[in-house]
């Protein structure tokens, strides 16, 4: 029990700290981030549920308050502003990110950590995100698309890393792992 929420503060401590990136927005208003690699460490590393838990600890943070958010953002104005979708993502990638790293583990080296972040951190919280994009600035879902594609080199990229580092530990620490 220690353990586990040792674990999810640790990781709810690591999707703040890469926010501490310097703030690049695009013309979407969403700024890019590391933030959701750690979304996808989440889910490869903790598993569905004590991945789920570490991202929910963290927004419970961002809602108090705390600049926590990519560009020193928080409060709970970010839950009502145009990443108030990509917010919703980082939950629901994180469970879904976890959900197939937990079937997958232990096979496939990197690759497979790697589709599981593909599918949860990118398709569900690009899907969610790009929602909450279309509604808040009362674009099409084509034009909120549009906005959000710049943004799929570096997350494929993330993608890679979480494979990589997943696998890493999986080697150096395999009781870390979520089974």
């Amino acid at each position: 029990m220690e353990r586990n929420l040792t674990q999810i503060a640790l990781f709810a401590a690591l999707i703040a700290a890469l926010g501490l990136i310097p703030k690049f927005s695009l013309a979407s208003g969403v700024p890019i981030s590391a933030q959701s690699l750690g979304i996808m460490l989440c889910g490869t590393v903790l598993g569905a549920k004590r991945g789920t838990l570490a991202v929910l600890l963290f927004l419970g943070l961002v809602a108090l308050g705390l600049p926590l958010l990519a560009g020193g953002r928080g409060g709970l104005g970010v839950f009502s502003g145009v990443t108030v979708g990509y917010l919703a993502g980082f939950v629901a990638g994180a469970f879904v990110t976890g959900l197939l790293a937990q079937m997958w583990r232990g096979r496939g080296g990197w690759i497979l950590p790697s589709v599981a972040a593909l599918v949860g951190g990118v398709v569900v919280m690009n899907i969610l995100g790009i929602i909450g994009m279309a509604w808040k600035l009362d674009k099409t879902l084509a034009e909120a698309t549009v906005l959000a594609l710049p943004f799929v080199p570096g997350d494929l990229l993330k993608c890679v890393l979480a494979g990589l580092i997943t696998q890493a530990l999986q080697k150096a620490r395999p009781g870390l792992l979520q089974a």
